[in-house]
């Protein structure tokens, strides 16, 4: 999953995160008794907080491998996810339209924008979704968060049974809050442009990223539900809008990281370094010879965990493991 960058040069404190964790931190995998043994080992021995959940839905005998999966973890980017199906759903309904042009100014603009960031005008809502997925471009989010609303992915979240997901307003809000705006300000792409650029930054007012106020934050279980029922089409009316869906969440870039090749993948992945904080995160679904693998894997640390470098690669490396073992077991079941 790309890094991110935003206020890199904020210094390190404690405390970066403040809800509540799961007690017991030496909780044991609980696999089902088809599962692979010692499956999510790599991704257990990372340091810091995580939470996982494998369900590998073969006919016969479907299984589940999980850790901490109940954890609210921060999430970053995966939560974008519940904006896209929430925007096809209102296609769907023709309430919006794929085609629409999306205005693009500084009145949207975000931080972390690789595909939008510089661009002035408007664009289809359509390549806006697109960058959102696969290019997880905040700007691009926002657009699609302010035509659909932050309400009305909230009432889909909460109609869903996703008790714990929680997302922010937009991401520039997000942004806004963590570098000590009130809650629910914005305080403009100018304001937040400026301090993502200071040399010498004022971290008394910074807040940690994972809170109880303005996050972006779910456990890894909630995640998995969610895929199972979306990549099904419970969320949609109509086959083509879950044609949509799929075709979009297909494009995200964190799939090639840890997929194995030649194999379909829906996913999202999300990350941060902020104030000494980290998160990397991927939720979503592959098929293997037909089989749905829905996985959710969340990890959150700090810089007293050890270099980010190191950790970030632990974990692409933990997860392209355990996605791999079950590709291999899947693949050898057929042969």
């Amino acid at each position: 999953m790309r890094r991110r960058q935003f206020l890199a040069s904020a210094v390190s404190v404690a405390g970066a995160m403040t809800l509540t964790r799961t007690a017991a931190q030496a909780a044991p995998q609980s696999p089902d008794a088809h599962a692979i043994p010692h499956l999510l080992d790599g991704f257990v021995a990372l340091p810091g907080e995580k939470g996982a959940q494998v369900d590998v839905d073969e006919a016969a005998n479907p299984w589940r491998v999980k850790y901490h999966a109940d954890a609210e973890l921060f999430c970053g980017s995966c939560f974008k996810t519940f904006v896209l199906a929430q925007f096809l759903r209102e296609v769907e309904a023709g309430n919006l339209d794929e085609l629409e042009q999306l205005t693009l100014d500084d009145s949207v603009r975000s931080l972390v924008s690789p595909v939008f960031e510089n661009l002035t005008g408007t664009t289809q809502a359509r390549s806006a979704l697109e960058a959102m997925i696969a290019h997880s471009d905040n700007t691009a989010t926002d657009m699609a968060m302010r035509r659909v609303t932050p309400q009305m992915v909230r009432e889909f979240i909460a109609g869903a049974g996703l008790t714990k997901v929680r997302i922010p307003d937009s991401t520039r809000s997000f942004f806004s809050y963590l570098i000590g705006a009130p809650k629910g300000d914005d305080l403009g792409w100018k304001a937040v442009k400026a301090a993502a650029d200071s040399e010498k930054p004022d971290t008394s007012k910074y807040r940690s990223a994972l809170n109880d106020v303005d996050t972006m934050a779910a456990p890894a279980s909630q995640f998995v539900d969610y895929y199972k029922r979306a990549l099904a089409g419970e969320f949609f009316k109509k086959p083509e809008t879950l044609t949509e869906f799929k075709r979009i969440q297909a494009m995200a870039d964190a799939i090639a990281l840890v997929v194995p090749v030649n194999t379909a993948a829906y996913m999202k992945g999300g990350s941060i370094d902020w104030n000494g904080f980290h998160c990397l995160a991927l939720a979503g679904q592959m098929i293997v010879r037909d089989v749905p693998v829905t996985v959710a894997f969340l990890h959150n640390w700090t810089d007293k965990d050890g270099d980010a470098k190191a950790i970030t690669g632990a974990f692409k490396d933990a997860v392209a493991d355990a996605l791999g073992k079950v590709h291999k077991r899947l693949t050898e079941a057929r042969a």
